[in-house]
């Protein structure tokens, strides 16, 4: 067992010994694999590559070293795996005494993915052995595009699989937005058709499936928060305990953006009665800086209130105009009277996933979903 320190850069899951190895051990498996041809495609160009694209090289060479057949490649590359239940999530490459494991079955996922569109039937057996030592979340999607019918109907079998890495498959194969994973674009526009798997696995025995089905609809909240609001208001009554921590974990984008129904379902939609006091300092900063947000606050209830707090940040665009930003930040109970005090450290530093602007933002504290105080600061490049 090969394993990589995380300090390690994250391409390194996938390098050039897992490549070696993996090579001579398909080779093993069957004769008609040549290792030597695999590797000398593969290892001279995995320095200049990051991980996805490592992935996808190794996916090139073996779409051009595996039998022309997809049956048969197919079959050669499930005698290859380890056995079912030796399967590892961490930072493992492969399992060289038991066969294929880990991060090389990416790219074995990214041949099926290409090859596998024209022969769906073989394509989803093999994906169901595959998901069960890797994961086949980024295989399925092009089947789902290809082939919506059958690959649903398959799921809907699926729910019901003794392996909860299978049944995960069912709710993380069909996430609109997976991270990583190609767009499922009908499925943004409508995701009528993922309602039933979900319903199916809302009370899955696994935790790992069920916070699958929790990721699932918070990207179906992102593009229709009403219907995964009535989708809570709807489950959550009477709900166990392992059903309310998935039914959280969905609603959090939409508590994040203070959907009044969705904190309502959670009793957290009542206004905030009292005072709110917020300042941000220092007034003015350069990227890179820090804010630190303090904010204070009065009660003048006569009971204690549950607060969901979080801070807006207006970040100014190109054309001067903003775009707000959500921030969590805090949840806590404040007595009947009571007052708190409240700090958080801001950094204003590049990200790869945002482009900062100078001039004036604004920061707003919003209880419950509703903005209660606002201040400013000015940014400079």
């Amino acid at each position: 067992m090969q394993i990589l320190l995380m300090a390690e850069p994250f391409k390194h899951l996938i390098n050039a010994a897992l490549v070696r190895d993996a090579a001579k051990h398909l080779e093993q498996v069957d004769a008609r694999f040549k290792a030597k041809p695999f590797i000398a495609r593969v290892v001279p160009q995995l320095d200049a590559l990051e991980l996805k694209a490592r992935a996808m090289c190794v996916a090139d060479a073996l779409d051009a070293s595996l039998p022309a057949e997809f049956d048969d490649a197919a079959t050669l590359l499930e005698r290859a795996m380890a056995p079912v239940g030796v399967r590892e999530d961490g930072p493992v490459m492969h399992l060289a005494e038991n066969g294929l494991s880990g991060w090389f079955l990416w790219s074995v996922g990214e041949y099926a993915a290409r090859r596998g569109v024209h022969h769906p039937e073989r394509a989803l057996r093999f994906l169901h052995a595959l998901t069960q030592r890797f994961t086949a979340e980024f295989a399925i999607r092009p089947l789902i595009v290809a082939h919506p019918r059958l690959v649903y109907d398959t799921l809907t079998g699926w729910t019901k699989d003794p392996s909860e890495h299978v049944r995960r498959l069912v709710s993380e194969g069909t996430r609109p937005r997976l991270p990583w994973g190609l767009q499922l674009k009908t499925l943004i526009t409508d995701p009528s058709p993922s309602w039933p798997l979900l319903e199916a696995l809302l009370d899955d025995p696994s935790e790992y499936v069920r916070r699958s089905v929790a990721n699932h609809l918070n990207d179906i909240a992102k593009d229709h928060p009403a219907l995964v609001a009535h989708w809570v208001e709807r489950h959550l009554p009477e709900a166990s305990a392992e059903r309310r921590a998935l039914l959280r974990h969905a609603s959090r984008t939409l508590i994040k953006k203070g959907d009044r129904r969705t904190l309502q379902a959670w009793g957290l939609g009542a206004p905030f009665l009292g005072r709110a006091t917020f300042h941000v300092k220092p007034r003015r900063i350069v990227l890179g800086d820090a804010l630190t947000l303090t904010l204070e606050l009065t009660s003048t209830a006569k009971s204690a209130q549950t607060l969901v707090i979080d801070y807006v940040v207006h970040h100014v665009k190109a054309d001067g105009s903003t775009s707000p930003k959500v921030f969590k930040g805090w949840t806590l109970e404040l007595p009947a009277r009571g007052e708190r005090t409240l700090q958080r450290k801001h950094s204003v530093k590049p990200i790869t996933t945002r482009r900062y602007h100078a001039g004036v933002h604004r920061v707003e504290i919003q209880i419950n979903g509703n903005v209660v105080a606002e201040d400013t600061f000015r940014l400079s490049l």
